[in-house]
C-alpha cells in the first residue's frame, strides 16, 4: 500500500447507469472499501429509476454522504423527511424514496450505502 490514494471518479472501475438515462453512479473499489459518486439528474426519482434494478418496494441502502450539488428530498417509509442540499452531510436508514428537486442535476458522494446501489 502506498502513503496516498488518489483517483478519478471520470476514471471509475465501475459506472452503473439509472434508468431511462436519468443519471449514473460511478463506483471506485478501494483498499478501505467502495466509494461512489452518483449523478441524479433532473426528474430522477428512486421509485423510478432504481426500484426496476433493485427489485425492492424502497431504498434498502444504507447511505453515509455528502452533498455536492443539486437538490434532493428523501422520505421514509413512515413519512419522515429531509431537504439535501449542496454541502450537507446525510446519513440515511433503509427504507426510503427519494428524488430530484429543480432542474439541477444532484451529485453525491456515498462511502457506505453505494456498494450495491443500482447493481443489476
Amino acid at each position: 500500500m502506498t502513503g496516498i490514494v488518489s483517483r478519478s471518479f471520470d476514471s471509475a472501475d465501475e459506472v452503473r447507469p439509472f434508468e431511462e438515462g436519468m443519471g449514473r453512479l460511478d463506483l471506485l473499489t478501494t483498499e478501505s472499501g467502495a466509494v461512489g459518486r452518483a449523478v441524479f439528474e433532473p426528474g430522477w426519482k428512486w421509485s423510478q429509476h432504481v426500484k426496476p434494478i433493485a427489485g425492492t418496494d424502497s431504498c434498502m441502502a444504507h447511505h453515509v454522504g455528502y452533498v455536492v450539488s443539486g437538490r434532493m428530498k428523501v422520505v421514509m417509509n413512515d413519512g419522515d423527511s429531509a431537504d439535501l442540499t449542496p454541502g450537507q452531510f446525510y446519513e440515511i436508514q433503509p427504507g426510503h424514496d427519494a428524488w430530484v428537486e429543480g432542474d439541477e442535476p444532484c451529485v453525491a458522494l456515498d462511502w457506505v450505502g453505494f456498494v450495491d446501489y443500482a447493481k443489476q
